[in-house]
């Protein structure tokens, strides 16, 4: 634990400081406004309301719903209140004890909690294990509503058809890689994000190129350079952490590798990498553009050292004090590489905007189908809710927890419902130990 404490301490302190920099944040709807806040235009106070402001919100649902549910700490949670303590704070070393203090105290804080749940006559963690259930199975099917989405239902229903088939056919282990059997939802995700690039590129190939003056993001692009040796120790330490196990990064992993850590079943850690590797080519459009619009980098990068950190590390270099080492240097090497091409990539993307558009119907649609996914495994979950040794589903669980999700919708979603369906699953185990306490269950 006390190493946890100051590794995250460590990366907290850094994030924090890559914000009161200007150089680097979480949050991409702070990222455009941040030349205002380092070229002087905009005051300290004002900066820290307008981040506070965006990012409240996601921390009090997303982070906290998504690290209670699965143990594991997450960017939302981490790194959006450092990207305002950095702002906050009038000196360089106070950003950086601020960022510090709250890594360790939010370690320690859900540490804390998890053990306290632990406790509790039913053991609500175990039945949260459900909630993942649906999710990569869902997830994968996202190319075929962004397909629909921007090229209509004719192609829409071809991508349904053809990501099927493939599915099957390596559920069937006919399709293998040198008789190596395939996972059944990545073979679907390659087909379906293949399908939509190609849809996308083919669109373009034909339009009239506007040529945009190449030294356009020539200078934001020498300021992110020149914040490497920081942004590579923060993409490393993150790598870390998600090596170590004790991080997620996204809403695709965060409780499939709850799931994977708590059983030892590593059988679809490739699929959940896979899914993370595409989450992060669906965001990469906007990453650079509002980077080297900016000349702010994000703090975690195009987000690939996540899955090179709890994937690709170890399946290189084994588990172990080596292979910790190594997913450090490789987070940091992935870093390296993301800005080295990022000039490169920013003028790919002037070129092709449907590639721009295709990605804005990617994420619109990964938030679709993950609120689906999240709504029926958080379902799951409730109805798996029973005490030590007692059969069947807990149709009381159930009623609570149907109960909260549609108060947040009738209130108008004060909570996002990416997160509504988790928080709302832990409240009802909170809920059902009461019941079961006061001997009403």
């Amino acid at each position: 634990m006390f190493i946890k404490l100051i590794i995250v301490a460590s990366l907290c302190a850094l994030t924090s400081l890559a914000s009161h920099l200007g150089r680097a944040v979480f949050h991409d709807g702070i990222r455009p406004i941040m030349p205002e806040y380092y070229q002087g235009r905009m005051k300290r106070a004002e900066m820290t309301s307008v981040a506070f402001g965006l990012s409240a919100g996601f921390v009090v649902s997303v982070g906290f719903a998504f690290t209670l549910s699965s143990n594991l700490l997450n960017p939302w949670l981490l790194f959006l209140p450092t990207d305002v303590l950095g702002v906050l704070a009038p000196k360089s070393w106070l950003a950086a004890v601020l960022g510090a203090g709250w890594g360790i105290g939010v370690t320690a804080f859900f540490g804390a909690l998890n053990t306290l749940f632990k406790l509790l006559p039913i053991n609500m963690l175990d039945a949260l294990g459900a909630l993942s259930s649906p999710v990569i199975a869902g997830f994968a099917l996202f190319p075929v509503l962004a397909i629909f989405s921007q090229f209509g239902w004719k192609k829409g229903v071809v991508a349904l058809a053809l990501e099927l088939i493939a599915r099957q056919l390596a559920e069937l282990n006919i399709i293998t890689v040198g008789g190596t059997p395939i996972y059944a939802e990545a073979l679907e995700m390659f087909i379906g994000v293949l399908m939509l690039v190609s849809f996308a590129v083919a669109k373009d190939l034909g339009a009239k190129k506007d040529d945009t003056g190449e030294n356009i993001f020539e200078a934001n692009t020498k300021r992110i350079f020149n914040s490497l040796p920081l942004l590579m120790v923060i993409g490393g330490l993150v790598a870390l952490i998600s090596n170590m196990k004790w991080f997620a990064g996204s809403e695709v992993d965060f409780q499939l590798l709850s799931q994977i850590y708590s059983t030892g079943n590593k059988g679809q850690l490739m699929s959940v990498a896979v899914a993370d590797f595409v989450r992060g080519l669906a965001f990469l459009p906007l990453i650079v553009t509002t980077s080297l619009t900016s000349g702010v980098y994000g703090i975690v990068g195009l987000t690939f050292v996540y899955p090179v950190g709890y994937w690709l590390a170890p399946a290189l270099f084994g588990e172990g004090f080596f292979g910790h080492i190594m997913a450090f240097v490789l987070g940091a090497l992935t870093i390296l590489a993301e800005v080295s091409a990022l000039r490169l990539v920013g003028m790919g993307l002037e070129k092709f905007p449907s590639i721009r558009e295709a990605s804005d119907n990617i994420r619109t649609s990964m938030n679709s189908v993950l609120e689906i996914a999240l709504l029926i495994g958080s379902a799951m979950a409730a109805l798996n809710m029973n005490p030590a040794g007692v059969e069947g589903q807990n149709w009381l669980a159930f009623a609570i927890f149907v109960s909260l999700y549609m108060i947040n919708e009738t209130l108008g979603r004060p909570i996002i419902r990416l997160a509504s369906s988790p928080l709302a699953a832990i409240v009802t185990g909170i809920l059902v130990n009461i019941f079961y306490l006061i001997h009403l269950m």
